[in-house]
């Protein structure tokens, strides 16, 4: 009944002059004006009906098309994610080693008390990673809270990594004494890391935090501070608690001596939570495609039942509705 049915459904100006046309022409004699009449109301219904079922149908396989696409991406993202993290973890495990003398030496000293603090908030130049950077940027608006107390406390940001730039800037841009991006396009070496320790010496502080994500496994990065005195403030540590008595020392004077230990310490500690702060990236990266390749893959799940339902109802209408006209032609016969 379709193959015979379709042709005379092909376009609406057939479809108006083969029903509504004088009853003869199409049904002979024997069918009234009555019945004719029925079925080019019938058909025209049956048009529009099919029209706004098309437009609907054509809009789902469009949306299908869309979350394939999607799902292609995201898959491939997270395969590009996973390679980088492999890389930047190999030299992020080789990278731990460089301030753990400076730690068992003079102490990693987080409670600390001093004027002038410095906040280094690590970030990153790009999203799609989870939630590490707001993370970063609540971890750094607690710590400006809890330690502004009192005139004489002087509180400065700066900022590696847009993200963080971004979230920070909006409520605590008073804060903010430096900014870097695009860390992450070059090859993160020593020299990146010895470049943002001398902007940060610059700032004349007492003591600097830094704030990373540790990374742990690719699915747990643990947030972390760590705290590195100014040359003055280690001098002065230092003179109090008596660690380097124990030591002969050689060549330059003391003061000297603490300044390089100093200086060496800030570097080492930025050289190691940048690329800790790399591998955590890419590991959250690698986790977010794959939750958004899943998220995908169930999208295009319904989608296709939700298509297969609406077609299967659309033929099912059809047919009645072909059958419904020969039941007519019958008994107007």
């Amino acid at each position: 009944l379709g193959s015979i049915a379709r042709p005379f459904f092909r376009r609406s100006r057939l479809l108006r002059s083969t029903f509504c046309a004088p009853h003869e022409a199409m049904f002979g004699m024997r069918a009234s004006r009555k019945t004719a009449h029925v079925l080019c109301n019938v058909a025209q219904g049956w048009m529009e009906h099919v029209g706004v079922r098309h437009a609907s149908n054509q809009a789902v396989k469009q949306r299908m098309k869309s979350v394939k696409n999607i799902e292609k991406i995201t898959k491939a993202m997270k395969m590009v994610a996973a390679s980088k993290m492999r890389g930047v973890q190999s030299k992020m495990e080789q990278a731990r080693g460089f301030p753990l003398p400076f730690v068992r030496l003079l102490g990693d000293l987080p409670g600390i008390d001093v004027d002038k603090h410095l906040f280094l908030t690590l970030t990153t130049d790009r999203g799609l990673c989870g939630g590490i950077n707001s993370t970063l940027s609540k971890y750094t608006r607690t710590l400006l809270n809890l330690t502004s107390g009192g005139e004489e406390k002087k509180l400065m940001v700066a900022i590696i990594g847009d993200k963080g730039k971004a979230q920070l800037q909006r409520d605590q841009g008073d804060y903010i004494v430096y900014t870097a991006a695009d860390t992450a396009k070059v090859n993160l070496n020593f020299s990146v890391a010895s470049y943002v320790a001398e902007e940060v010496l610059k700032t004349q502080y007492d003591a600097v935090r830094i704030l990373f994500n540790r990374f742990e496994s690719a699915i747990k990065f643990t947030p972390t501070i760590v705290t590195v005195l100014s040359p003055e403030g280690l001098e002065k540590h230092v003179d109090a608690n008596g660690k380097l008595d124990m030591y002969e020392l050689e060549g330059p004077d003391r003061g000297e001596l603490l300044q390089d230990l100093a200086e060496f310490q800030l570097v080492a500690s930025v050289f190691s939570s940048l690329l800790d702060n790399q591998t955590s990236e890419m590991g959250a990266r690698m986790m977010a495609m794959d939750s958004s390749s899943r998220n995908a893959a169930d999208m295009l799940e319904k989608l296709t039942l939700s298509y297969n339902r609406s077609r299967q109802a659309g033929i099912t209408t059809e047919l009645i509705e072909i059958i419904s006209g020969a039941s007519a032609l019958d008994d107007a016969k």
